[in-house]
């Protein structure tokens, strides 16, 4: 996927909100990739089940999870996601787990911009053990 990896000092000179743009593909990616191999269902299901877990709500409760794991620079990325304000609202969800999800999705943007895959895929595994609803 990404074939230049950049620097961590590079990846912090995006804003948090571009690093979300980002992160939320990435966090969906690894979403329907868990869906999909632990549930083999028609299609319908699938996304109904994919949505499930990247709705505002979700995300939110994914900070949590890994609030207390972070290095120092992670918890910055977090915390900058947290705080941007973009000129959209949340349709579905309050403003604090929406801000919640954008940090969650600023942090994934920013792991996989600087190439740390391992990272990403320790924190969405802690993640994915965390949701409240273990079935597929």
């Amino acid at each position: 996927m990404l074939e230049e990896v950049i620097s961590p000092h590079e990846a912090k000179q995006y804003s948090p909100l571009t690093l979300a743009f980002l992160g939320d593909g990435v966090y969906e990616l690894l979403v329907r990739e868990k869906i999909v191999t632990q549930c083999n269902r028609p299609v319908n299901q699938l996304h109904h089940a994919c949505v499930a877990y990247v709705k505002a709500q979700a995300q939110s409760a994914a900070y949590g999870a890994i609030e207390g794991l972070l290095t120092a620079d992670e918890r910055q990325i977090l915390l900058r996601g947290r705080n941007a304000s973009g000129h959209t609202s949340a349709k579905n969800a309050d403003i604090g787990d929406y801000r919640r999800a954008t940090a969650v999705e600023a942090l994934f943007g920013y792991l996989y911009l600087t190439g740390q895959k391992a990272r990403i895929g320790e924190l969405f595994g802690v993640i994915w053990k965390a949701r409240p609803d273990a079935s597929c």
